[in-house]
């Protein structure tokens, strides 16, 4: 692959590709924020998902360019005529799908950066010509800032500064009264062998609210899934909980979890979302390892039994399966026990 990074100059026109999910497209915003602030005058392009796009318009100093993933072969038209004409001096192709692998020819640019082989599928390697470095272990929030280094971007501590409207913190202050502590649980992540038992939620939710004085918020999107979870929740529990699930919009979403104390939830949007608020995060792991993608500000309060998981249904070390490997079976969440979980919301209580 030919040697042509890092820029010994500001690159002009940069262009990013990832489309999804919610918690990787968090993970680019301090890509952005280095870039930007190592070089003001770059400009920079981001080719991303529909849903994604709506979280994270307000960010300021980048061109959305975004793609209906639902919108089949229209939406493939509609990108490549956005594209037409264009040159761009890198595209950091950040996702290794398939249907981003091909999307990203339509992306006129000589340096064309992607992951290394060990963390690429779909024949992403076919689609780049330059590769960040390999680092085994590494958390996906660092395996993303590689791609600012790799170009010669100066980058420290992840900076993530996400833009919350007005309107939306003003929705979220009606949602409950101030004066006490807030629980928020967003229980369900799309991947459903993540997700944990509705009545292991409840009993954490009923000591929340009757050992720690807390209140309880429900909080998810408006999917049969969600609902289906929060009602389970509600019906398992003793006290009452807030269920907001399905009641906001995603923008509305961030201020709610920026405004709680504390959020639970498994391995999924929200985490990341809370975490790159700066809202302490319980992180629920078992089907993935939180060493690559738990919160990546609250790693010590996941309750985390990948390792176990590992052992019983892999009959390997945690280290010795590839990184990345999701252990999505039926019982795998039941590794996380109730007792831990209350622990870990204790000890955040206690150092408040």
């Amino acid at each position: 692959m030919p040697d042509a990074l890092p820029f010994k100059d500001a690159p002009r026109d940069l262009c990013i590709l990832r489309l999804s999910a919610l918690g990787d497209a968090t993970h680019v915003v301090p890509v952005i924020r280095a870039i930007s602030n190592h070089w003001p005058q770059t400009r920079i392009s981001w080719i991303i998902g529909k849903l994604e796009h709506a979280m994270l318009m307000s960010l300021p100093g980048v061109e959305f360019i975004p793609f209906d993933k639902r919108g089949g072969l229209a939406a493939v038209k509609a990108l490549r005529s956005e594209l037409s004409g264009r040159k761009f001096d890198a595209l950091l192709h950040m996702q290794v799908a398939l249907r981003a692998n091909v999307l990203s020819r339509f992306v006129n640019s000589p340096i064309r950066l992607g992951w290394d082989r060990a963390r690429s599928r779909d024949r992403h390697h076919w689609f780049i010509n330059h590769q960040i470095p390999a680092h085994p272990f590494q958390h996906q929030v660092q395996g993303f800032l590689e791609f600012a280094r790799f170009i010669g971007a100066s980058v420290g501590e992840p900076v993530w500064n996400l833009p919350i409207a007005e309107q939306d913190r003003k929705w979220a202050e009606l949602q409950w009264e101030p004066g006490q502590p807030v629980l928020l649980i967003s229980p369900c992540s799309s991947h459903t062998q993540r997700n944990w038992a509705p009545e292991r939620y409840a009993t954490v939710a009923d000591h929340a609210i009757s050992a720690l004085g807390m209140k309880v918020v429900l909080s998810g999107g408006p999917g049969q899934l969600e609902q289906e979870t929060a009602a389970a929740i509600e019906s398992s529990m003793k006290n009452a909980a807030i269920n907001l699930v399905g009641k906001d919009t995603i923008r509305q979403s961030l201020a709610l979890l920026q405004r709680a104390d504390v959020v639970i939830s498994p391995d999924s949007g929200p985490v990341h979302i809370a975490s790159a608020l700066g809202t302490p995060v319980i992180g629920l792991y078992a089907a993935t390892w939180s060493r690559r993608s738990g919160p990546f500000r609250s790693l010590d309060l996941c309750v985390d039994r990948f390792a176990e998981a590992a052992r019983k249904f892999r009959h390997k070390e945690p280290e010795q399966l590839r990184w990345g490997t999701r252990i999505e079976v039926p019982g795998v969440m039941d590794l996380v026990k109730t007792e831990d979980v209350i622990e870990k919301l204790e000890s955040t209580r206690a150092g408040r």
